[in-house]
């Protein structure tokens, strides 16, 4: 093991301190996740009137006193009169077309940075029905094939900030709203996954810092909702796998998301938990990560990652498989040429895909009398792309896309 943790840190010698796994066409950052203050006690405020805790939730949070929301509608009457003077309204929001007309059937509240007591009213708030019909409005929208993606996301993004904004307000804890949030962290994570393959817009790297740094103010208050609930109830059912989200975020290099060390964050949780499946899978593929032992990493990915899963590892991928290169590169013997299609097993690339990688990482390859593809080792060409990496396959990817196409089918019975 000592000898594997050497090797480790002699193929990480060998690449930069950052390193990019989203296609050229576009450059991924990786973002800033907010320090651990939003964990801290003193985010927790009692309302002096009914002594309960209320949640802050960042800068989405406000410092207002417990209301009760009388909204019926997905936008406040107030906000819709508004926002139709100013022809503020959204692609989606807009009645016929146009960009001063809308209707309560179609304008979603936008969400307020700056709410001050003396603004809000409780007819500006929605209630937990509203809020939960508001919330399965937009998540339909996902499915529209008219405008791209990005747009698309562009809108839900504001109006659930919005949602999460009346919840807080509200002071609501209840099964409903950890299943809200649920829905929120997921909408997160599959549009991180949908944004890396979006291109030709230069706005694509400030899409994925935001929203990442929205999954990750998500994973924080539902985890706060967690903690809560679980003094008075059970654990939730969907708790280990929700952990175990924040747990793959460690793949990236000195990663510290909420800004506290992983150990420490880990003791806190419940022992039913820790020993749950998401959380032993997510553990085990950052320890394989951290060693070295690229085999087993990809091997059980392929064998466990439930699909929201895959699209956390996803970006770290290609960093781990440029590891792997690295090591064979500078490890094996210089008389031994290793074989492309080994390669394409260990790395769960094809072939052809794993020629690219090695000529992208400026190795070269070379083919034997026999049509055999290799790649000659102690190459010291060996870097890592400059403009990141292009978008590879990952193969043994059928059981998750039967595991997705299941989870669509089920969450549309529940629907109907």
């Amino acid at each position: 093991m000592e000898r594997r943790r050497r090797d480790w840190k002699a193929g990480r010698a060998h690449l930069p301190s950052s390193s990019s796994s989203q296609s050229a066409n576009s450059t991924y950052q990786r973002p800033k996740f907010p320090s651990n203050a939003s964990r801290n006690p003193e985010n927790y405020n009692r309302n002096p009137s009914t002594g309960k805790q209320r949640i802050k939730e960042g800068e989405d949070s406000c410092n207002l006193p417990s209301v009760i929301g009388t909204c019926p509608d997905m936008c406040p009457a107030r906000e819709r009169a508004q926002r139709e003077r100013l022809r503020d309204l959204s692609v989606f929001e807009r009645l016929n077309g146009n960009p001063g007309r809308t209707s309560s059937t179609l304008a979603v509240k936008k969400f307020c940075r700056t709410m001050s007591t003396m603004d809000m009213q409780a007819s500006d708030v929605r209630p937990l029905p509203v809020l939960r019909n508001t919330l399965k409005y937009l998540f339909n929208l996902l499915d529209s094939s008219e405008q791209p993606f990005e747009v698309v996301h562009d809108f839900v993004f504001d109006r659930t900030r919005s949602i999460r904004q009346d919840l807080g307000m509200q002071n609501i804890i209840s099964d409903q709203s950890i299943h809200m949030y649920e829905e929120m962290v997921k909408f997160h994570i599959i549009s991180h996954h949908k944004l890396m393959r979006c291109s030709g817009d230069s706005n694509i790297s400030s899409l994925h810092y935001l929203n990442m740094e929205q999954l990750m103010k998500s994973l924080v208050s539902l985890f706060d909702l967690y903690d809560i609930n679980q003094k008075s109830s059970s654990i939730n059912k969907n708790a280990a796998e929700f952990y175990s989200f924040y747990v793959l975020l460690h793949l990236a290099p000195n990663s510290q998301p909420m800004g506290e060390s992983l150990s420490l964050w880990l003791r806190q949780l419940p022992s039913t938990v820790i020993k749950s499946k998401e959380m032993c899978f997510a553990r085990s593929l950052l320890r394989h990560s951290r060693m070295g032992n690229y085999k087993r990493f990809f091997s059980i990915i392929a064998a466990e990652a439930s699909h929201l899963q895959f699209f956390l590892i996803e970006p770290f991928i290609n960093e781990v498989r440029a590891i792997a290169l690295s090591y064979i590169n500078h490890g094996n013997y210089k008389l031994h040429p290793y074989p492309l299609a080994h390669l394409s097993e260990l790395l769960m690339m094809k072939e052809s895909e794993v020629e690219s990688l090695c000529n992208a990482c400026g190795l070269e390859t070379s083919t034997d009398e026999a049509g055999i593809k290799l790649v000659p080792t102690k190459q010291t060409g060996f870097c890592l792309p400059k403009g990141g990496f292009q978008n590879y396959s990952f193969l043994g990817l059928e059981r998750l896309q039967r595991q997705a196409a299941f989870n669509d089918a089920r969450q549309a019975a529940n629907t109907e």
